[in-house]
Order: C-alpha cells, then structure tokens, then sequence
C-alpha cells in the first residue's frame, strides 16, 4: 500500500480554507451539531492517514529517538492531566473544555508521528514546498483583493461573526459586529484601516502561513538557482506573498521572518547566499517599519458603525486602555508583554497547573476564568503545570535543532514560529499544528541518513 502523501497536500490547502468555507457553511444554514461533524475533518483525515501509515508500513520500523520519546512524554502528561479531576487542581474547566483542549494538545504529537512515518523523499518534501506556496500566494491575492474591493459591510452580514460567536463560542462583542477586532486596525484616532486577514479570516494566522512561505522560497533560491521561467515564477510569488505579509500588518511576523532568514543563513548556502539571506532579513525588518509607520497614509480605510462607535468609545474609556500608534513600540506591543508577564506569574505560583481548558482561547470559548492568555508557553504552564510546558519546550527545541541540518527551511520555520509563541498561540492555530509538525517529523536526521539534506 502506498504512503498517504497526498494527506499532507489536503491539509496544507484545506487548513488554509477551513474557516471561511465553515463560515459560509453556517450562513447557507449548515449549523450546529452537523457543522462540528463536517468540521471536524481534519482530526479525522488525520486518525485516517495514520492507520494508512501503520498498514503501509507495517510498523513505524525507525528506531526511536529522544525527539519521539519526548513527544510521547507530552501526549502521556496531556492525557494524564485531562484525567485529573479538575477540583484536584483548582480548575474550572468544563469537560467540553478538556476535550477541546487536550484534542488540540494532541493533534501536534499526532502530527509529527505522521511525518515520521511518511518520511518523505526530497522530491515529495519540494512538491509540497511548491503546494505551501501556492496556497500562500492564493490567501495573499484573495486577501489583497479583499482590503480594497469587498467592503467591511460584507463581512458583517456574512457567516462569518455568527461562526464565531454560534458554532466556536468566540463573544467578540459588538465592538466590530462581533466580528474579531484584529479584522482592523483601530489608529485610535477615529481611523479604521483594514487589515488582511484571507480566508484564514484572521491576520495572524494569515501571516504565520505567509512567513513560512517565504522561507520555502528561500530554499528554492539557495537551491535551485531558479532561471528563466522559474526564476519569474519565483519573483512573483516573493512579491506577492511578502505584499500580503505586510497587508496583515503583523509586526511580529516581520520579525519572525527575519529571525527564519537569519537562522537558515547560519546552517545552509555558501558565504554569497548567506549574505544575501542576511540582507533580506535585515530588508524585511525595515522594510515592515517604514510599512507600519506609513500605513495611516495609504492602508485601506474603513469606519465603524454608530452602533460599533459607541462601544469603542465606551471600551477607550475604561481603566487600562491604551493608545494605538504606527511604530513597534504601541499600547498593543505593550499589551502582548503584560499577558505574558502576568502569565509566567500565574505559572510560578501555581507550578502544578490548573488542567486542560482553564486558558487561552479553550477558557475563552466555554466561558471559564482566564488563567494564562497569549503565550504558548504560559498556556501550557496554566494548563499543564510547570512540568508539561517544560516538555512542551524540550520537545520543540530538540525538533527544530535536529531539523536545522536536514531541512533547514523546516528548521528556520520553526525557529520563527516558536519565537512568535512568545505572546500568541501556535497550538491554537490548526494549520500549524497538522502542517509544521509533520513537516518537522518527516525532516529528522534518522529518516535522512545516505540522503542529500533538502534545503
């Protein structure tokens, strides 16, 4: 039997059209618990593809290594403490709220032993590059189309705010028609811009799949030394990707790219190809300060409706609000360290943790006190205890070193992910939890060996 390859195609594309395919779903008047059956998909396809695994080749037959002993040291803690009564560990989650929250533990450590048992050959690693790309490409052009040409006002009578608010539990408020708030940039002077947010329906999520996008081209740069034909082809989807990662206005993400470049300058290329990955990180950086200092100027301007306005104005005047601005150094950068800061102190005080479903979007969705938010590590501190996070961190650190010199665009995108952990959730992000960890369990150096490393 073959191996099921085309399952990680499914998932690259698929994942990217998820959101806003249920969100139209819902408005053609798919809901409930039909819609959380078709939604759930890709939990499904994944269980699928591993038994096609296992019957393809008998067994996972590599010998295991400390990166697949440590991923099943977090499934093991994740399953361990979904068991904990919640009362034991001073948590409030619901048990809707541990299921939700121990799938979304698990689906990584799923992933990755996908990718480990797939072990794709360097010609499968570089078409799914090419299919990573192209559904990059896509969500920049449809979200670039999106900001100048489909009014705000669509989107408020779309699915899309009652698949958050019905289906997903999200009570983003009315603020912007309980559509989420990063939809747009709020200048805080009466300004409204919007923000590319693709069919991911979410300028973070965009952005994260726009990044490692562009490390894959870097790859093909290093090398294939594309020419002709290939090297327009190659021209037009940097260009293009790199607008769109600038539209989302997500200065992390700029940074994050950066960092990939730099990382993947350290461990592929030779001296000339180094220089010029430095240069482009050093370009990406400041490139996206002049981009977010100019975007008053010439972003795609919006405006709130009365109803909207008058709780802007009602939440700016509460205790705490800050003021936006242009630069790096804003009230929303300053937010982003105080959850952070306040999510360490919550962890530090209560090493043990409070069980799956007490933070982050989990806790948010079924209505539950917020112990840590943001941070992919504080979460897994709050919900998993001190000893889960830690793990959690030697897990992803052993993977991405050991990736580094096998796939280096791999390696680098991991790097960048896990630095952009620091102040979001990754784990929260499917497409990230299905693709990036298959893609880093099919890059291990046991899987390579008598190979030529895939850049």
């Amino acid at each position: 039997m073959r191996r099921p390859v085309w399952v990680l195609h499914v998932f690259v594309v698929g994942l990217a059209l998820h959101n806003f395919v249920m969100a139209e779903l819902w408005a053609a008047g798919v809901r409930g618990n039909t819609l959380q059956v078709i939604s759930a998909w890709k939990e499904a396809l994944l269980l699928f593809a591993l038994v096609l695994v296992l019957r393809a080749r008998g067994s996972l037959r590599f010998t295991p290594t400390l990166v697949d002993w440590l991923a099943l040291a977090f499934g093991a803690v994740v399953v361990v403490y979904a068991l904990i009564p919640q009362h034991v560990l001073d948590g409030n989650a619901t048990h809707h709220g541990v299921l939700l929250a121990t799938r979304d533990y698990l689906v990584p450590v799923g992933a990755y032993f996908l990718g480990r048992g797939l072990a794709l050959r360097t010609g499968e690693l570089r078409a799914l590059g090419r299919t990573i790309v192209a559904t990059a490409a896509g969500l920049a052009a449809f979200g670039l189309i999106d900001v100048y040409a489909i009014p705000l006002s669509w989107w408020r009578r779309s699915g899309v705010p009652n698949w958050y608010l019905h289906q997903l539990g999200f009570n983003y408020g009315t603020g912007l028609s309980h559509l989420p708030q990063n939809f747009v940039y709020n200048a805080g002077d009466g300004n409204v811009y919007r923000r590319l947010v693709s069919t991911f329906l979410s300028p973070l999520a965009t952005s994260y799949v726009l990044v490692i996008a562009l490390l894959v081209c870097a790859a093909w740069w290093v090398s294939r030394r594309p020419k002709g034909r290939a090297l327009a082809a190659w021209l037009g989807s940097v260009v293009l990707i790199f607008a769109g990662l600038l539209w989302t206005h997500s200065r992390a993400s700029y940074l994050a790219l950066a960092l990939g470049l730099v990382v993947f300058a350290l461990v592929r290329g030779t001296t000339r190809d180094r220089v010029a990955l430095v240069a482009a990180a050093v370009a990406t950086v400041a490139i996206g300060a002049v981009f977010v200092d100019g975007y008053t100027h010439f972003g795609p301007k919006t405006s709130f409706t009365a109803a909207e306005l008058k709780e802007q104005i009602q939440h700016a005047h509460q205790p705490g609000a800050g003021t936006a601005g242009n630069g790096f150094n804003d009230a929303s950068t300053a937010s982003h360290w105080q959850s952070l800061r306040d999510g360490v102190r919550t962890v530090v005080h209560h090493p043990q943790g409070f069980g799956p479903g007490n933070a982050s979007s989990t806790a948010v969705r079924t209505g539950v006190p917020i112990k840590a938010g943001e941070s992919t590590y504080t979460q897994l501190g709050a919900d998993l205890g001190l000893i889960g996070a830690l793990v959690f961190v030697a897990w992803a650190l052993t993977l991405t070193w050991r990736s580094l010199f096998c796939v280096a665009w791999v390696g680098a995108s991991l790097v960048a992910m896990l630095a952009l952990g620091l102040q979001t959730d990754l784990i929260g992000v499917p497409w990230l939890a299905y693709v990036l960890f298959a893609l880093a369990g099919t890059s291990q150096p046991d899987l390579w060996r008598g190979r030529p490393p895939a850049s």
